[in-house]
């Protein structure tokens, strides 16, 4: 075959007839060669005029070409590849690859399928924003480099400056991009408009690559953007850009843990890390897995071949000195956030940070505003700036940020930007308002009281629903209140918040801080030399550890301490309750006679008080008696002791609301049904569980409704209705897993039950 002399633009065509000659489809050639079917077509249309050497060596190999072809093919590629450019271009190469660059192979490959499927009629802009610190310029000059096979007409790199007290204009930026692609200066016009519709159409027949690094915002941008063409536009910045317009976002998060255990290996060895692997991972986890962190905590390393792993994570421990090691050179952690942090207006950094003092991992806006003396409105529009600015992490789902733990410290260190007695007025001001909210909503669940004495009525929750679900969301800042409280010895405050949240608490046994919070509530009744209210919330506390805690001995103990109290007090309600909790104790301590004989201490105490709260209190103490009567097999005598429940739920109590009976009466429910199905009468038992159920879904009570959905799906088994047992079980299982119930180990034992008589074996999956 002769070989015609090479004209630039003559590689497509070249290509493709020596394709056919071969016999192959693009697809085949693609896979022999090791290309992708996009970039080879693209070569075939003439879109990428000039590939890489090693590209054409991979396409020669793969269609066998004798030399003569094969040099005449190289010709062809190396005709179209780019020349010199007059004037030479101003300093805007490309910056070097790091070699040691890993992870994000996703994110690189997403970049690279946007650059593959782009058309000429929209020349792709890729906006590559994340927090200060995660290698937002190296992402995207790793993305440059990979990518300079398909922009042989230029790769062009310009720091737009956008963390400097002054930023890059467009219209320098514009000129400088002009000379690299060979523009003369004299040709260039003088206002930005002009200068941007001539970049325009510099590139439109031009496969170049632009990495615009370090954007200020989208006024700075725009300009710089091609408008068709096969170009392709890379935009790094701290800031989200939320107005720019038709662009692809590439959001970069931290590194997951093998990804900055990598990193370190790759810069200091993987040796070191291999022989310290605990360490490695406690150095990755120190620095909140930042790339740049990361980085500069492996290049002390490599620094120091001799220096132990262990030595820089114990010194990174320390969270005071954090900040100052995590610096190398002019590589610094502190630095990195400083400069997005100057770029803040006075309110903005003020909201910053206080909300390194919130309690917890996130908080709210409304935490924000009470910490910075703002507005909740000026705090809404700060948090999100800060959010957009990588300052802020938001939650996906609710109105509430956190913050990158390195970030937390920079913004601590901060805080010495302001006066220590205004700082402890702002945390005292936002403790009480964060304990008045949380009793106001409690009371929502209290069927005597209203919930009165929000300090804020337009953003007070509406209902059970919505209080809740602050209560739920707050809880680690009300908790901390709370905690404050106690210290600064505000003990009126915390008997009252604790006292409000004794329903609730109740709703949500599976939280382990209501021990904190009844502890803190003790120490205050002893505080203010209140033997009754100490009694009271010794009670409460004895709860606590037996449902929520499991700790029966320490329930025993205090409600010890309670009756004591109690008898102290000569308050026959609270003599009754500690016999009761105490009772609860020993049963679950596997002393079954000692507990039966303290519930009838208790039932005793409250058939004596004629109040309505006693007859509340021997309700209850007549169903933890009949329920430790069944436990013990005597099965008749419980029912008939719930009868008598029964018969009490029925009466009514003058004063109590039609809602807290229902709850009352379901429980009663709930001991029949069981009582009922220990006798082996499944087929009674099953409606009134069913109805016990529902009830206690009505109300929102999980820690109650769980167990009896167990005991529902066990009542279903034994009645043959083996799907409608399954589907139950299944439910239940998964309620009481999130609560850690303690009955979540006889679902166990009921699910693998089940699964005998299951012919798939799959009962509870």
């Amino acid at each position: 075959m002769s070989t015609p002399a090479t004209t630039r633009g003559d590689f497509g065509p070249r290509l493709r007839a020596l394709r056919s000659r071969a016999g192959l489809s693009q697809e085949e050639l693609a896979h022999r060669a090791g290309v992708s079917v996009r970039a080879l077509a693209d070569m075939e249309r003439g879109r990428t005029r000039g590939p890489q050497r090693r590209t054409v060596a991979a396409l020669t190999a793969a269609l066998a070409l004798p030399g003569a072809d094969a040099k005449a093919l190289e010709e062809a590629a190396a005709a179209g590849r780019p020349r010199p450019l007059p004037a030479a271009p101003t300093g805007l190469q490309l910056p070097r690859d790091v070699h040691d660059f890993t992870a994000r192979e996703a994110d690189l490959a997403r970049l690279r399928t946007i650059a593959e499927g782009a058309g000429p009629a929209h020349p792709p802009v890729v906006l590559v924003t994340g927090q200060p610190g995660l290698g937002k310029t190296a992402f995207a000059v790793r993305a440059a480099h990979s990518l300079a096979d398909r922009y042989p007409d230029g790769r062009f790199a310009v720091d737009l400056r956008g963390t400097d007290a002054e930023p890059a204009e467009p219209r320098e930026v514009l000129r400088r991009l002009l000379r690299a692609l060979g523009v003369a200066e004299s040709a260039i016009p003088q206002d930005v408009e002009s200068r941007a519709g001539l970049l325009r159409a510099a590139v439109e027949d031009r496969r170049v690559l632009f990495v615009l690094d370090n954007a200020a915002d989208e006024g700075q941008v725009r300009p710089l953007l091609p408008a068709v063409g096969p170009a392709l536009t890379v935009v790094t910045s701290r800031n989200a850009l939320t107005g720019l317009e038709g662009v692809h976002r590439v959001e970069l998060g931290v590194l997951r843990r093998e990804e900055s255990v990598a990193l370190l290996g790759r810069v200091a060895g993987p040796e070191r890390v291999a022989a310290e692997a605990q360490a490695a991972r406690d150095l990755a986890e120190l620095c909140g897995h930042l790339p740049l962190a990361v980085r500069i905590a492996a290049q002390r390393l490599a620094a120091r071949p001799g220096e132990r792993l262990s030595k820089l994570a114990a010194q990174l421990a320390d969270e005071r000195r954090r900040l100052d090691i995590l610096q190398a050179g002019n590589l610094q952690v502190r630095a990195a956030f400083a400069l997005s942090y100057e770029r803040l207006d006075a309110r903005a950094r003020r909201v910053l940070r206080r909300a390194a003092l919130a309690a917890g991992t996130d908080f709210s806006p409304q935490t924000a505003a009470l910490l910075s003396g703002t507005t909740l409105r000026q705090a809404e529009l700060c948090t999100r700036e800060l959010a957009d600015r990588g300052l802020l992490l938001p939650d996906p789902a609710a109105e509430r940020y956190r913050f990158h733990d390195l970030v937390r410290l920079f913004a601590t260190e901060q805080l010495a930007e302001d006066d220590p007695a205004e700082l402890a007025r702002a945390r005292e001001h936002t403790a009480r308002w964060m304990l008045a909210r949380a009793r106001a909503a409690a009371l929502h669940f209290d069927a005597e009281r209203s919930p009165v004495g929000d300090p804020h009525n337009e953003t007070a929750p509406r209902g059970r629903e919505e209080a809740r679900g602050w209560l739920e969301a707050e809880r680690t800042q009300w908790l901390d209140a709370l905690r404050q409280a106690h210290t600064d010895g505000h003990h009126r405050e915390v008997l009252d918040t604790a006292e409000a949240m004794h329903w609730f608490s109740d709703r949500t046994q599976h939280w382990e801080q209501w021990a904190q919070v009844f502890r803190c509530s003790v120490a205050a009744a002893r505080g203010l030399g209140s033997r009754r209210d100490e009694a009271v919330h010794l009670n409460y506390l004895a709860w606590a550890h037996n449902l929520c805690l499991h700790d029966y001995p320490g329930g025993l103990a205090t409600a010890r301490e309670a009756l004591a109290a109690a008898r102290e007090a000569d308050d026959l309600l609270q003599t009754g309750w500690a016999y009761g909790y105490g009772a609860g104790a020993l049963h679950r301590l596997g002393r079954p006679e000692e507990a039966v004989a303290w519930l009838e201490d208790s039932a005793a105490c409250h058939r004596a008080n004629p109040t309505p709260q006693g007859r509340l209190a021997e309700l209850t103490t007549l169903n933890a008696l009949g329920a430790h009567l069944r436990l013990t097999g005597r099965a008749e005598e419980a029912l008939a002791i719930h009868r008598r429940s029964e018969e009490l739920c029925e009466a009514g109590i003058p004063g109590q609301s039609a809602d807290l009976l229902a709850v009352y009466r379901a429980g009663t429910l709930h001991h029949l049904g069981c009582d009922l199905g220990a006798l082996g009468r499944w087929a009674e038992a099953e409606p009134l569980l069913r109805r016990a159920l529902d009830r206690f879904e009505a109300a929102g009570m999980a820690a109650w409704s769980e167990p009896a959905r167990l005991d529902l799906a066990i009542a279903l088994r034994h009645l043959g209705r083996t799907a409608q047992a399954r589907t139950t079980l299944q439910a239940a299982h998964r309620g009481l897993a999130e609560q850690s119930h303690p009955r979540l180990a006889e679902a166990d034992r009921e699910r693998a039950d089940s699964a005998v008589g299951d012919p798939s074996g799959a009962a509870g999956h």
